[in-house]
């Protein structure tokens, strides 16, 4: 029929404008440099890590009148580092910001295990990293710079048996002690970020606390041409809202502010998150913003205002999250705060099949059997509707003979041969569309499956079996890709073949085409459309044979 082969020539024109696009974002978001030099870059370059001055917008307002401090204004600020065994980190004492975080549980690549992944750095060609302080009436940054702190020593370092690592930093700003204290725990990823005021002055002391992550708009993950380009840029949750994007042109372009009582602002990308998580009960101004002419973007927030009386002290802070996509977690730290694992507008779906592919796996022990065992169950959960569908299928196939004599026999009259054939269907029984419908009422369980494995950090590195040690890779000997390609080509065997040869053609052609898409595609990703075609194949075959031995009888 005429529009079945325009719906499929219309299907292979918008696969392959996808394609164009796609080549054409990885051409334009392709690295200016390695991802190992940020890797090797020397953190102590304390050159590029120089605040600009409030004025020109890196820090929030300044305060009204600059406070006494006793920090020396000319000094090399010294780094502290701080480890334990979720994170490698590293403190500049100026302005107390983390420039640097490693996650040793996370390896740079499969073949380096002695090499942790680097989350924030800041060096020469690449900025990102947590900055936090104090703004307002007794402000420590203010438009003349930031304060330089003290600490009692310059390496911190989580001792066997102890469950939390506490760092202190010091300020004295004339009667009044700043502590700004980094408290960190066991296995967390999350850094809880206190400042402890003394006031032993004669005057209340006043100032507010803001956090803001500043980074520039490099993407170091390189993904071939075919390949889905993970989301890099902010998120944010709003009272609208409960997830909200930005990329960093959108940012660009123009500045967002909100308000919200606690809430959250992130810095987003593929597995791996940064984020400020004030107070839940505090009010929250947030801003995300482009800082200048220059390749440097911040997002953060600036709380309320905090008062310690005379002769008082007091305590306020946030945290800072630097890890992996851990929904779990992050479901646990804030609300919505979980929602940066990106599963598109199927999260709902997405987050209880990850739920129940994570279930599975705390009994099999390998993410690649996972797989194969929540797609065995979905096909189980699906069986009897994809048995609708195969029937249909079976019996237009055993039509395929006659629709052909029909064609030849009317020749070009497109209206009598469309007439001829629906009265076959009728006499038949035959439901032309039975194929198709039970087919997309499952379509969206499993796209939002392959959001599950597109996003999943308990991927990364973990192997299946043999050649394949990494899920979230590709094959490196392309035989997933291979077999998916076979398997394709047996399904459209076991399918009704179209009358026009034009769409014949181009069906023989799919499985080719499908074969090279896949040869990028990770690992993971091929396992589970192999283990699909695989299930399909064998239940078609029953059925088509069903149908077959029931007519011969």
């Amino acid at each position: 029929m005429d529009w079945q082969k325009n719906l499929l020539i219309a299907a292979i024109l918008a696969t392959l404008l996808l394609l164009v696009i796609r080549w054409h974002e990885y051409q334009e978001q392709l690295p200016t440099q390695p991802a190992v030099a940020a890797q090797t870059a020397n953190t102590g370059n304390t050159s590029s890590d120089a605040p600009v001055s409030t004025a020109n917008g890196e820090i929030p307002a300044a305060a009204h009148s600059v406070p006494e401090t006793t920090a020396a204004p000319v000094v090399t600020p010294q780094l502290i580092t701080v480890k334990t065994d979720s994170l490698d980190v590293v403190i500049n004492a100026q302005g107390g910001d983390i420039v640097k975080v490693a996650l040793p549980r996370h390896y740079a690549k499969l073949d380096t295990p002695d090499q942790p992944f680097l989350l924030l750095d800041n060096h020469d060609s690449h900025v990102y990293v947590a900055q936090s302080g104090l703004v307002g009436a007794n402000g420590t940054d203010t438009a003349q710079g930031r304060p330089v702190f003290a600490s009692e020593k310059q390496e911190y370092q989580l001792a066997d048996g102890q469950d939390q690592l506490q760092v202190d930093l010091v300020l004295q700003q004339g009667d009044v002690k700043i502590t700004k204290r980094f408290i960190f725990k066991r296995g967390e990823y999350l850094v809880k970020v206190e400042y402890l005021i003394d006031n032993q002055s004669s005057s209340t002391w006043s100032a507010q606390l803001y956090g803001q992550i500043k980074r520039d708009s490099q993407n170091f993950v390189k993904v071939s041409a075919l390949e889905m380009n993970p989301f890099l840029g902010a998120a944010i949750t709003t009272n609208e809202e409960n997830y909200k994007k930005f990329t960093f042109a959108n940012i660009a372009e123009s500045e967002f502010k909100t308000s919200r009582q606690g809430g959250w602002v992130a810095m987003v990308q593929h597995y791996f998150i940064s984020a400020w998580i004030p107070d839940a009960n505090s009010d929250n101004t947030y801003t995300l913003r482009k800082l200048g002419s220059n390749d440097l973007y911040l997002l953060g927030f600036t709380g309320k205002v905090n008062e310690v009386a005379a002769g008082t002290q007091g305590t306020f802070g946030a945290s800072f999250y630097a890890g992996p996509k851990d929904t779990e977690r992050l479901e646990e730290i804030s609300p919505h705060l979980d929602l940066t694992v990106d599963y598109g507008w199927l999260w709902w779906l997405s987050k209880p099949l990850f739920a129940f592919m994570k279930f599975i796996h705390e009994y099999v022990g390998n993410w690649g059997l996972a797989i194969i065992s929540l797609i065995i169950l979905i096909k189980a959960l699906f069986f009897k509707l994809s048995a609708t569908s195969y029937k249909s299928m079976a019996k237009m196939r055993k039509l395929a003979p006659k629709m052909a004599e029909m064609k030849e026999r009317y020749g070009d009259d497109r209206q009598k041969f469309s007439q001829e054939m629906m009265k076959l269907y009728k006499t038949e029984q035959v439901n032309p569309f039975g194929g198709c419908l039970p087919l997309l009422i499952q379509m969206p369980v499993f796209l939002a499956f392959y959001y599950v494995l597109m996003e999943s950090v308990e991927l990364r590195h973990a192997p299946f079996f043999g050649w394949i040690t990494d899920l979230s890779v590709k094959d490196p000997y392309f035989v997933l890709p291979i077999i998916y390609g076979v398997t394709m080509w047996f399904m459209q065997k076991l399918n009704p073949q179209p009358t026009d040869p034009m769409q014949a053609r181009i069906m023989q052609m799919l499985p080719i085409v499908f074969t090279i898409m896949f040869l990028w595609f990770p690992a993971g990703m091929v396992l589970y459309w192999v283990t699909n075609n695989l299930l399909s194949i064998a239940q078609q075959y029953v059925i088509t044979k069903q149908i077959d031995n029931a007519d011969t009888k």
